[in-house]
C-alpha cells in the first residue's frame, strides 16, 4: 500500500507545491477507497490548498450524469430513447427531423458543433437556450443521423434541455433530486453562477509566462448538459458505487449506456451514453476525460476488476488521462 501511494505521489509531482494549481485523486477497489490524495492549490489568489473535498468543474466528465438523467426518465416511462428529438424541441431545424435521443447520447446525431456557430464578436457566456437558438438557425447536419460518429457537445446541451422539458424541473434541480441527493453527493452541483454555492471551489488556471493565470471561465463555461457539473473525488466514490449496482437504474438500462452502437456497414464505435467503452491491456474499460477553461479531468473504470481511478485537476495543461492509466497499472497489472 505504501509503495502504491508513493508511486501516485511521484506521478502527481508536477501538481505539488504552494505555487501551482493542483489535483485530487481517488482509487476505488471493490467499492473501498484504497488511495485518496490531493496536491497543489485549489485557489492560488487566496492560498487555498487542494484537498479531497475540493470541488472541480468536471467539464465533459459531466456527460455521464446527463446521460443518467435521460436513463432515469426513460425508466420512468417519460421518454423513449428512439423518439425524435424534435417532438420535444420543435425549434430544431428540419434537417434534424431524424435525430433521436439515442443519437444525441452516443454522438451519432450529426448536429453541428455549437462552438463553431458562436459569433467571433461574442463575449457574453452562452447558456443552454443560446445553444438551442444557434442550432435552430443552422438547417444542416454534418451527416445523416445514425450514419457516423462525431463527438458532440451540442447533443449533450440538448439532452440537458430535454431533461428539463420532460421532467418539468430545471436540469440542476433534476440531477440533484434524482442523483446527487439519493447518493449522498452533498458537494455536487450543476452550477449556474449566482444561483448556487460550490462549497470548496477550485479555480481554473493556465500556464502563462512561466507562471499561472486564472482562466476559470470562458464564453462556453455556462452550459450545463455538456460539462457544467462541479464535484469532488469523495462524492465520485458514491457515484462509482451506484454504477456498480442498481441504485439508480436497472441493469438492463445500464447495458444500454455501456453498449456502443454499430454503424452502417458494421463500423464499430466506442461511445455508449456518457462513456467511452474500450479495452486496455485486455480489460474492459469505461473512461472519459474532461477539458474546459482551466480544468482537465479523467475517470477510468474497470468494471470486471472492480477498480476505478479518478484524477481531477484545475489547470488547462497536463495529461490526467495518462496519469489515471499509470495509476490503474499499479492496481491491476503488477
Amino acid at each position: 500500500m505504501g509503495d502504491d501511494l508513493r508511486a501516485i505521489d511521484s506521478l502527481l509531482a508536477a501538481y505539488s507545491g504552494t505555487t501551482k494549481p493542483g489535483a485530487s485523486v481517488v482509487v476505488i477497489r471493490d467499492d473501498e477507497v484504497v488511495a485518496r490524495r490531493a496536491y497543489g492549490m485549489a485557489d492560488l489568489e487566496r492560498h487555498v490548498p487542494a484537498a479531497p473535498e475540493t470541488d472541480y468543474r468536471l467539464a465533459s466528465v459531466s456527460k455521464q450524469f446527463t446521460a443518467m438523467c435521460i436513463l432515469l426518465l426513460a425508466q420512468d416511462g417519460k421518454l423513449q430513447l428512439d423518439q425524435p428529438v424534435r417532438r420535444i424541441l420543435p425549434r430544431l431545424p428540419r434537417a434534424a427531423a431524424a435525430v433521436t435521443i439515442r443519437h444525441l447520447l452516443n454522438h451519432t446525431s450529426g448536429l453541428i458543433d455549437y462552438e463553431d456557430l458562436i459569433p467571433a464578436t461574442r463575449t457574453a457566456q452562452l447558456d443552454d437556450n443560446d445553444v438551442l437558438a444557434l442550432l435552430a438557425a443552422k438547417d444542416s447536419l454534418y451527416f445523416p443521423a445514425g450514419s457516423a460518429y462525431r463527438y458532440s457537445n451540442s447533443g449533450y446541451v440538448l439532452l440537458g434541455i430535454i431533461v428539463a422539458r420532460v421532467s418539468g424541473m430545471s436540469f440542476p434541480a433534476f440531477v440533484h433530486a434524482r442523483i446527487f441527493a439519493p447518493l449522498g453527493m452533498t458537494a455536487s452541483v450543476a452550477h449556474i453562477e449566482g444561483s448556487d454555492t460550490i462549497p470548496h471551489r477550485a479555480y481554473g488556471y493556465s500556464p502563462r509566462g512561466g507562471g499561472w493565470e486564472q482562466t476559470d471561465q470562458s464564453v462556453t463555461s455556462a452550459t450545463l448538459g455538456d460539462g457544467g457539473i462541479y464535484t469532488n473525488v469523495d462524492d465520485l466514490v458514491h457515484w462509482d458505487r451506484a454504477l456498480s449496482d442498481t441504485t439508480l437504474v436497472s441493469a438492463d438500462w445500464m447495458a444500454h449506456a455501456t453498449t456502443p452502437p454499430v454503424l452502417p456497414r458494421g463500423a464499430p464505435t466506442e461511445y455508449g451514453f456518457g462513456w467511452f467503452i474500450d479495452h486496455y491491456r485486455g480489460e474492459t474499460r469505461w473512461r472519459h476525460t474532461g477539458e474546459t477553461s482551466g480544468f482537465r479531468n479523467a475517470i477510468q473504470r474497470f468494471p470486471a476488476r472492480h477498480v476505478t481511478v479518478i484524477v481531477l485537476t484545475n489547470r488547462s495543461s497536463g495529461e490526467p488521462g495518462a496519469i489515471a492509466e499509470r495509476i490503474a497499472d499499479l492496481y491491476l497489472f503488477r
